[in-house]
């Protein structure tokens, strides 16, 4: 699976609206300065992969348009220290959060960490389309 969510990615995941579930966990990493700036979701959908751990939640403002999106994963392989019991580690991690602002841009916040580094890298940025 490539860094970003991907269509197959969706179309094998369970939908269910949620009006409560993620509701305090929609700004975690929302900067205090541009709280005003957006609309707090009404309502959640969220997607969850089983085969994988990811999961994706699209927010939705009162008119049903997206105003928020998530997503989580983690790539892993498996490691042995002996060649005779194996086990998984992650060697990929992405999560990513992003809110519609009221001009229609989207600020977007990414945490990206690989195998064997000790710090994420994490950033923001703004775009003109909702990230996927």
């Amino acid at each position: 699976m490539s860094p970003s969510i991907s269509s197959q990615f969706l179309s094998s995941c369970q939908s269910r609206r949620q009006p409560e579930s993620n509701a305090q966990r929609w700004a975690v990493f929302l900067p205090r300065a541009w709280q005003d700036a957006v609309d707090a979701p009404l309502y959640f959908e969220r997607h969850v992969e089983y085969e994988m751990s990811a999961e994706r939640v699209i927010g939705y403002d009162v008119d049903d348009s997206p105003c928020y999106t998530a997503h989580h994963f983690d790539l892993t392989s498996l490691a042995s220290d002996d060649d005779e019991d194996f086990y998984e580690v992650v060697t990929y991690s992405e999560e990513m959060a992003a809110w519609r602002l009221r001009d229609s841009r989207w600020l977007i916040f990414r945490r990206i960490q690989k195998l064997h580094c000790k710090d994420s890298s994490s950033f923001y940025t703004i775009s003109t389309e909702m990230p996927l």
